[in-house]
């Protein structure tokens, strides 16, 4: 039996690496918000302790408040609610800034999935 050699050892990780990372055919591609700045958004939820606001809205952890029925069903919408908690709470965060957040509530919550191409943006 032939010992590996550092080439095909390599090699091997590279194809397993390969496997891992791409995703199938049949694999859900995800709505993404152009030029949204994920690490800005994470921070602002923080700062301005959207969690703590939430579980005094609906108790428990406050995930509770994500998907309303038919309030916030499209990626639109979602920007739209981060918007309007912006306005209410006197927030005054920058147009980037709502979309951040949005990026951030898309990724760990919503995951809406990407539009087929040439279907209207929301």
């Amino acid at each position: 039996m032939r010992r590996p050699t550092a080439q095909s050892l390599a090699a091997a990780s590279l194809v397993t690496l390969a496997a891992v990372t791409v995703p199938s055919a049949g694999a859900q591609t995800l709505h993404r918000y152009a030029d949204a700045d994920i690490a800005l958004g994470e921070k602002l939820i923080a700062e301005h302790a959207c969690a703590a606001c939430h579980q005094r809205k609906v108790g428990g952890d406050g995930s509770g408040i994500y998907r309303p029925k038919g309030r916030v069903n499209n990626p639109g919408a979602l920007r739209g609610m981060v918007d309007y908690c912006s306005v209410e709470l006197k927030l005054q965060l920058f147009p980037e800034e709502v979309t951040s957040i949005a990026a951030v509530l898309q990724r760990d919550h919503y995951r809406f999935p990407a539009a087929h191409p040439g279907a209207a943006k929301p």
